[in-house]
């Protein structure tokens, strides 16, 4: 049946494992915990889109996307030096400074921005503010659960509503 394929505005659940190239697992979605999104709204990658759209539920898949395809290539503007006594003060912990932590920023906009903490100098810090997952090849492997149409409410909305979705 039609209406059973991966297609835009389709709610799709799906069991996956992403590995990197090193082979470690950066993610996984499970049958019983499953990743579910809106097909073709920018909820995934557009390649992840192209690549699964039209398999039908119980078909598996496995490709890999190219670092373009994915979070692209690690960039050296994204890494930037600051002023470690920003991170000083009443109101900041005392711990906050440890190598390889995730510290919330905001750029001068006041956009939210995560960036990895990965050099503690005398005077300086270095964030990297590159997306994880910059520069490596993403390794999908995974197989389809379900697939029904969106309904109003949730294409109005931008996401799935009950369950592996959002409960209002």
């Amino acid at each position: 049946m039609e209406s059973q394929k991966i297609a835009p505005n389709r709610v799709v659940s799906l069991s996956y494992s992403l590995a990197l190239t090193n082979g470690q697992i950066a993610d996984e979605a499970t049958s019983t915990e499953p990743l579910v999104f809106i097909h073709g709204i920018g909820q995934t990658l557009p390649e992840f889109d192209a690549r699964i759209e039209g398999l039908g539920i119980g078909e598996g898949f496995s490709f890999t996307l190219t670092p373009e395809q994915g979070y692209g290539e690690l960039d050296p503007r994204w890494v930037v030096e600051m002023d470690k006594s920003i991170f000083e003060g009443p109101d900041v912990p005392a711990d906050i400074l440890q190598l390889g932590a995730i510290l919330p920023m905001q750029d001068q906009d006041g956009n939210p921005m995560d960036g990895k903490l990965v050099e503690i100098g005398d005077e300086m810090v270095k964030l990297d503010f590159n997306h994880p997952l910059a520069g490596e090849s993403l390794h999908f492997t995974g197989k389809v659960e379900s697939v029904r149409e969106a309904t109003a409410d949730e294409l109005d909305h931008g996401h799935v509503h009950g369950p592996g979705g959002h409960n209002h």
